[in-house]
């Protein structure tokens, strides 16, 4: 079993959407508290926006060239954007769709399009994440596998936790006999730099209750989500 870091209290803001090219869209006016008239996600955009600035001219180009005049300010929406996880929260993301089901057989999400961002060089990793788990007289609604890790995906982070924090949160929601986290991805920070190995991939997986102690089970997944 690969190997998984721990993080305190990581389900405590989770959320994010997930499926349209609305998503990637930072809305400043909406859902935002202000502070003495201030717009606290304005004042973010306006400092991130000076330091892609700063950034910019560092690294020796013009910033008033005019390709480049606009680029801190579309580099700052992005970055708020790539990274909107830590805004909400996992209650908010159910929307109370966990359902009472008398069913105890596997039910199994793969193949999920997932990207993130390498906490250590602000650079892509992007894969597929496989969700796999036993219900315990409740089931969730099958598209929040998929938005539970958009939601933990839109932030800083290394794979090993992203793989530990999706499956946590489906213990959090439904208390299933257990769950299994499996994801593989390509990380941007061994293609574009360092190493620069185009064609290396990375899998973390994580399994909890009766997929850690069943090995039938665990195999069962693990056949599953390598069928095509």
């Amino acid at each position: 079993m690969s190997r998984i870091e721990n993080e305190s209290g990581f389900l405590s803001s989770d959320a994010a959407s997930v499926g349209s090219e609305d998503d990637l869209k930072v809305d400043l006016k909406s859902d935002v508290k202000k502070t003495n008239g201030v717009n606290p996600k304005e004042d973010h955009l306006k400092s991130m926006r000076n330091a892609y600035e700063s950034i910019i001219q560092h690294v020796g180009e013009d910033i008033h060239r005019q390709g480049l005049l606009k680029t801190p300010e579309r580099a700052a929406k992005a970055m708020m954007a790539f990274t909107k996880g830590y805004d909400d929260q996992l209650d908010e993301l159910l929307n109370e769709a966990v359902f009472d089901e008398d069913h105890d057989e596997m039910v199994i999400v793969k193949d999920i399009e997932m990207f993130s961002l390498c906490e250590h060089h602000l650079v892509p990793f992007m894969g597929k994440v496989h969700i796999g788990y036993i219900p315990n007289k409740k089931v969730l609604g099958l598209s929040k596998l998929a938005r539970i890790v958009e939601m933990f995906s839109r932030r800083l982070q290394v794979q090993e936790r992203l793989t530990k924090q999706i499956a946590t949160a489906m213990v959090q929601a439904v208390q299933p006999s257990g769950v299994a986290v499996v994801i593989e991805a390509s990380h941007m920070c061994m293609v574009m730099r360092g190493v620069q190995k185009i064609n290396a991939s990375t899998t973390t997986s994580c399994m909890l209750g009766v997929f850690r102690d069943d090995p039938k089970t665990r195999e069962e997944f693990l056949n599953l989500i390598n069928k095509r």
